[in-house]
This record gives structure tokens, C-alpha cells and sequence, in this order.
């Protein structure tokens, strides 16, 4: 690892092979994967027709150059706007490329209306990338420290509170676009009022400002709809995309609609990698398994599922503040920090998350089968209730 940067965390185990939910270390021992590389392998570990689509691909064509069209990139985005209601796509290589993609677009459209000073509000708790663009406006301080000066142009307000947005609309004549998350995964698995983004979306409409999506976790499938957003039966002006897009090759994407999607001409913006044709086979075969599959469906069964058994194995557990998601993305909040739970779990031989010090995060692929969501509760508990027994005892 000595010639690795120090830039992670990591646990102590290698993985080298995985099928469905399960990986395998170098020791040959078991995992039962319920973080999916955090939402981004929702067909599960090497999906037959993914792996499939991906070889033949490979065999073909990797790598042109935007400089020329791309059959597959223009297959894509032609399968994303139907999907989504949106008018064009771009693609890059990443959620934060696709956010800063978005951030550009919304200050070139506010200097294409006068604006000099274009500003995007953006909300408390939020993340969206680790760019200098999309780390300012993100709402959390660890990721910031030490990367001053940030960018201006930005307004931050609480999350799920369209008084605060409202309170901006009327003080700040700069605001050109609302970047927001449906719900918020980094942030503490966060789901707003079911009214939250219609209210964004109405007042967008009166300020005449883009309302912008970052559907980087929430989208293609987590929430058991295509896009997050479709749950509030709203059309946004952009959508960004990343994570579950490729089934685990790296694409983002920027999707645009109505003014938005005229904003960029040639020479605005670009990507080497963005959209090429491996990428794009990737994230098209992604899209057709999970239609043939019927998988936003199962999605929504076994993510309320998941909920409801954790909710009555956990109800007379002392500590446990609250359990919420959508879909297959499920937090369990506690009372006190727990970190140290998603090494519990790796001895156990399961693989969780914990996010925003005290919240179990569980992301499993969207493939997931009942009795294996069965073991993870099981699993999930157990440590949950050992935890919190060690910690009362420590009181």
C-alpha cells in the first residue's frame, strides 16, 4: 500500500472475485455485499449479460473521441431522455463531473440572462463530490477543511424547508438555480416531506430558476423508480447520474431539459473519456436488464421489506432513533456514534456503511433475493443490539 496515496480509510480485506450479492477475499472467505461499492453495482456482482456486454465491447471498440460521433453514447442518452422526461444528456466519468457539469450550466444560463454573479442554492448536510465546485456545495465542513478558499456563488439553507429557500428568494436577486438531492445518502440517508420537491419545483417556476437534481445515489432504480424525482410526479430542469448508471464502469451523466438542455454550445464543455462507447455499453445492457428484470418493482418490495423487519426486530432496543429509506437505501439511526459497527459487521462477513457518524447505511444491489436481505437483517441486529448493550453498559 506504501505507494498508494493516503487518502482512504481502508478495511482490512481484498476482494478478488464476486457473483450476485456475495464477494470473495484472497483468503477465499465469503461476503455477503449490502453496500454494492456504495450504489453503484445494482445488477449485483458480475451480472451474466453486463459481463456479456462488456466483453463484446471491449472486443469491438473501447475509445474514440468526442471529435466524432458515438453510436452507443447516442443509444444511450436517447434511452435516459425517454426515461426521464429530459430533452439531451452529456456524459462524463463520475457523479462530481456530472454536477460540475450542472454548476456550469446554471452559471452560464445566469450570464446568459444578465446575471453577473450567478448563484445556486444548495442545502445543509448535502453531498455532491469532492471537485472544488461540487465540494463547496456540498453541506459538510469534514470535506471542505483545508481546500480553502472555496468557490462564491453558492447560498446554503437547511434541507426539507421551503421557508428558508422562499427567504433567499426574497433577498437575492443573483439565484439562477436550487441544487438539491431527493434524498439525502452522505448526508444520513435523509428523505424530505413528500411534498418537499413539488413546493421546490412550484417556486423554481415563480423565480424563474432551474431546479436541479442530483440523482447521483437516488437514481436508475434505488428508490424503485427510475429517478428519485418520479416518486413527486415533478420534471426537473437538470438531472445529474452517476453511481448504479454503468452497473460499476464508470459514467456520468448530465441531463437537461427545456432552456437547460440549449444552455451549452460547442467549446463549453467536454470530457476525454466522457460517453465512450465501453462506458456507454455498460450503462445501456444496465438499463435492459433492469427493464426485462422488473426490478423497480422488487426494489420497492424488499426495500419496505427490509424496513418493516427492522423496525420490529429494533422497536425495544434502547438507542435506536429512527429507521427510513426508500427503496433498497435504508438508514438506522442511533443515538450515539457507531462507526466502528461496519467492522463488527465485516467480522460477521456482511459489508455496511455508516454515514454521518451515527447512521447504518445499507445500499445492497438492486438483484438482492429475500432470504439474502433475510441475513442481512439478521446480521444487522445482532451487531446493532451488541452495540448498543455494550454502550449502555459503558454508561
Amino acid at each position: 500500500m506504501s505507494n498508494l496515496m493516503n487518502t482512504y480509510a481502508r478495511l482490512p480485506v481484498t476482494f478478488i472475485k464476486g457473483q450476485g450479492v456475495w464477494l470473495w477475499d484472497d483468503k477465499d472467505e465469503r461476503y455477503l455485499d449490502a453496500l454494492s461499492g456504495v450504489a453503484v453495482c445494482g445488477l449485483g456482482h458480475c451480472h451474466p449479460r453486463l459481463t456479456r456486454a462488456i466483453c463484446e465491447q471491449a472486443g469491438t471498440l473501447i475509445h474514440t473521441s468526442n471529435l466524432f460521433h458515438i453510436r452507443k453514447q447516442e443509444q444511450l442518452a436517447e434511452r435516459l431522455v425517454a426515461l426521464s422526461g429530459m430533452d439531451n444528456a452529456f456524459f462524463c466519468n463520475s457523479g462530481a463531473e456530472a454536477n460540475e457539469a450542472a454548476i456550469k450550466l446554471a452559471r452560464l444560463h445566469g450570464h446568459n440572462k444578465g446575471i453577473s454573479l450567478p448563484t445556486i442554492i444548495v442545502m445543509e448536510r448535502s453531498f455532491h463530490g469532492r471537485t472544488m465546485a461540487t465540494l463547496t456545495a456540498s453541506g459538510n465542513r469534514k470535506v471542505q477543511a483545508g481546500f480553502e478558499p472555496l468557490l462564491t456563488g453558492f447560498v446554503r439553507v437547511p434541507y426539507n424547508n421551503i421557508e428558508a429557500v422562499s427567504q433567499v428568494a426574497a433577498n437575492n436577486k443573483d439565484v439562477v438555480a436550487v441544487l438539491v438531492e431527493p434524498f439525502q445518502g452522505e448526508g444520513g440517508v435523509n428523505i424530505p416531506e413528500s411534498h418537499y420537491l413539488q413546493e421546490l419545483r412550484n417556486l423554481c417556476d415563480r423565480q424563474d430558476w432551474l431546479l436541479m437534481l442530483d440523482e447521483v445515489q437516488s437514481g436508475i432504480g434505488r428508490s424503485g423508480k427510475w429517478f428519485a424525482f418520479q416518486h413527486s410526479r415533478i420534471i426537473p430542469d437538470v438531472i445529474t447520474l452517476a453511481k448504479g448508471l454503468g452497473g460499476g464502469v464508470a459514467i456520468g451523466a448530465c441531463l437537461a431539459k427545456g432552456v437547460a438542455a440549449e444552455v451549452f454550445k460547442p467549446g463549453n464543455h467536454a470530457s476525454t473519456f466522457g460517453g465512450n462507447p465501453l462506458a456507454c455499453a455498460a450503462a445501456i445492457e444496465t438499463l435492459e436488464v433492469i427493464a426485462d428484470e422488473n426490478l423497480l418493482d422488487h426494489v420497492t418490495q424488499l426495500g419496505d421489506f427490509m424496513r418493516v423487519q427492522l423496525r420490529d426486530r429494533l422497536a425495544a432496543v434502547p438507542g435506536v432513533v429512527q429507521i427510513r429509506g426508500q427503496g433498497l437505501i435504508t438508514g438506522i439511526e442511533l443515538a450515539v456514534p457507531c462507526t466502528e459497527l461496519v467492522k463488527k459487521a465485516l467480522e460477521r462477513k456482511l459489508l455496511i456503511n455508516v454515514t454521518s457518524d451515527k447512521v447504518i447505511r445499507l445500499l445492497p444491489a438492486l438483484v438482492m433475493q429475500q432470504h439474502e436481505a433475510e441475513q442481512v437483517i439478521d446480521i444487522t441486529c445482532s451487531i446493532i443490539k451488541e452495540f448498543m448493550n455494550s454502550s449502555a453498559g459503558h454508561n
